[in-house]
């Protein structure tokens, strides 16, 4: 049940009578036309801006619109409709409303607020990937939160999801990796190893040399690079990717699909993918411009292949592939997005560093091109995550092999806190992690302050059953929600009511950070209710010898937490019982 869509309903309904009478023209376009909270909720419960909308294809003042418009809203849904300003229409609802639904949430359970705007539509989520190089770092976990509850929003929406990781393993820093675990697998072997300048010198791989050792003995030590590199590089990128694996299950991250830029590379997709392009006439032979500012001491201008992005919104053209012979980076990952769209996917989604903005625009144009502009790309950059202990910030560098981990994170903070702290901001903003922070129980601390209100729901059902009254699904949802009459209560059950649009809101804008808001501002309602119960008993969620009253203020309680553990449930964290 989306409240807010019925009320939509009602309004365009009362629009078709109008235009029956003659009251305004028939065939008005009304998919403008909405229905939404006010600003100030003094005005009312719902606010429409039908005849705003309307008013100049009627050819109608909007006053005169929203009049005859407020005189058709006679559904006993709506207590009263009030005209305002130049022809806003604000409306106020019957108790009933709010109340049926707290019925409505207790008898959808974990289903209320599901919707089906996503019905029939494949979206592939891409995020992560980080290079095979290492473990992850704290940088990476909040794409990887971010990416999994985009997830779990998008399919709690109707859509067929897969999550999927680019494994980046055709590049020049899994070579870096292969002579790194190389010189680990030497001191395995009891020789000293030579950690030069640009290799990984993370104690992390001291135990891929140790394996290395269990399989070839020391039978690389006496070959040339050439002979070992392409073993012990597929030998310790399969050791990263499962030490990748481990950490993404510690998290609570699942994949659907991992796929190998390497595997790219010998099969002809590149050559393919390049291919369509330049059937679109969007591939030429070219030198760019000098970049912009101060020229590199190596930069010369030199004849490349090009694509020619600016076609579809790019700023410049992008190089393919360079003057001798080699892919540029971008090239695999054109015939990357080019499988994805063969794949049926109808919208793709890439979670990105902020590190790699610059790609937006061309992987975008490149998307476009390759899809008649039949699949969108939507990027999400994921800004950096600030880490600090006592005051002092943490400095990461995979290099240096003095990087806080994603597993030095969870098992400090837990999974269910770091997935939550790292959904308190939007993707694109900077965000503070803070250990003191993070783990004190106040309200200050948003995974706490909602956890608690869990635990409350819990306790609140815990206390009436001591007592003998049935909170039991069907006996809450049956109740006489008449009862809940007093302001507080119906505001509680007008913040439940919000649920389903926000869910909808936010899974179109890709947002899953109004989940965690969301949770925040119903939680406190929840609070204060609570707190207003120890100085109005009236308002006491258990009413000594009144069960029947009982019940009603109990389903209300019960149908927050559906609220709750169906949001925590796409951020990927567990409702708790109780406090600790």
């Amino acid at each position: 049940m989306n409240l807010f869509t019925d009320l939509r309903g009602i309004v365009i309904e009362a629009l078709d009578q109008m235009a029956g009478a003659g009251e305004v023209p028939a065939g008005l376009d009304t998919a403008n036309v909405t229905v939404e909270p006010p600003r100030d909720p003094a005005h009312g419960d719902m606010a429409t801006n039908a005849a705003m909308v309307l008013a100049k294809p009627a050819g109608m003042k909007p006053r005169e619109i929203a009049e005859k418009l407020a005189a058709r809203l006679t559904d006993p849904r709506i207590a009263g409709a009030e005209v305002a300003g130049p022809g806003f229409l604000n409306l106020r609802l019957a108790p009933s409303v709010w109340q049926g639904v707290v019925r409505t949430a207790i008898r959808a359970g974990r289903d209320f607020g599901r919707s089906g705007i996503g019905a029939g539509h494949k979206v592939n989520v891409e995020f992560v990937s980080a290079n095979p190089t290492g473990p992850m770092h704290v940088g990476h976990v909040r794409g990887a939160v971010f990416g999994d509850a985009l997830a779990n929003l998008l399919a709690f929406s109707g859509h067929e999801v897969t999550r999927e990781y680019y494994i980046n393993d055709g590049g020049a820093q899994v070579d870096v990796l292969a002579r790194s675990a190389y010189e680990r697998y030497r001191e395995a072997n009891g020789l000293e190893p030579e950690i030069r300048e640009g290799l990984y010198p993370g104690d992390y791989l001291i135990a891929v040399g140790e394996a290395l050792k269990d399989r070839y003995g020391d039978s690389l030590l006496e070959r040339p690079e050439e002979e070992w590199l392409a073993e012990v590089r597929d030998f310790a990128t399969e050791a990263m990717m499962g030490m990748i694996r481990q950490d993404l299950a510690l998290l609570g991250v699942r994949m659907d699909i991992y796929s190998s830029e390497k595997a790219l590379y010998g099969s002809g997709r590149i050559e393919a993918a390049i291919k369509r392009l330049d059937s679109l006439g969007l591939i030429y032979r070219g030198v760019l411009e000098p970049p912009k500012g101060r020229l590199p001491e190596d930069w010369e201008a030199r004849e490349q292949l090009l694509f020619r992005s600016t076609a579809h919104g790019d700023d410049v053209d992008r190089p393919i592939q360079k003057s001798d012979g080699a892919w540029t980076y971008f090239a695999p990952d054109i015939a990357y997005h080019w499988d994805k769209i063969d794949r049926g996917f109808d919208q793709l989604i890439d979670v990105f560093g902020a590190d790699h903005g610059g790609y937006v625009k061309r992987m975008n144009a490149a998307v476009k091109a390759l899809s008649n502009g039949r699949v969108p790309l939507d990027i999400k950059l994921i800004q950096l995550v600030k880490l600090f202990r006592n005051g002092e910030p943490f400095k990461m560098s995979k290099r240096a092999g003095t990087f806080v981990t994603l597993r030095d994170v969870v098992e400090e903070a837990g999974s269910d806190v770091t997935r939550f702290i790292m959904l308190t901001r939007k993707n694109d903003a900077a965000l503070d992690f803070d250990f003191a922070r993070v783990l004190e129980q106040s309200r200050d601390n948003p995974v706490w302050y909602v956890q608690y209100a869990s635990a409350r729901v819990s306790s609140v059902l815990r206390r009436a059953t001591e007592v003998g009254i049935d909170v039991s699904d069907s006996a809450l949802a049956d109740a006489d929600l008449s009862k809940l009459a007093h302001q507080s209560e119906l505001d509680l059950a007008r913040k439940v009511a919000e649920w389903p649009r926000l869910v909808e809101h936010a899974a179109r804008a890709h947002e899953p950070h109004r989940i965690a808001f969301f949770l925040y501002e119903i939680a406190s309602d929840l609070h204060s209710l609570w707190n207003r119960g120890n100085d109005d008993q009236s308002l006491r969620f258990v009413q000594d010898g009144d069960s029947a009253t009982s019940q009603a203020k109990i389903a209300l309680v019960r149908a927050v937490g559906v609220v709750i553990s169906a949001g925590l449930g796409i951020l990927g964290v567990t409702p708790v019982e109780e406090m600790r």
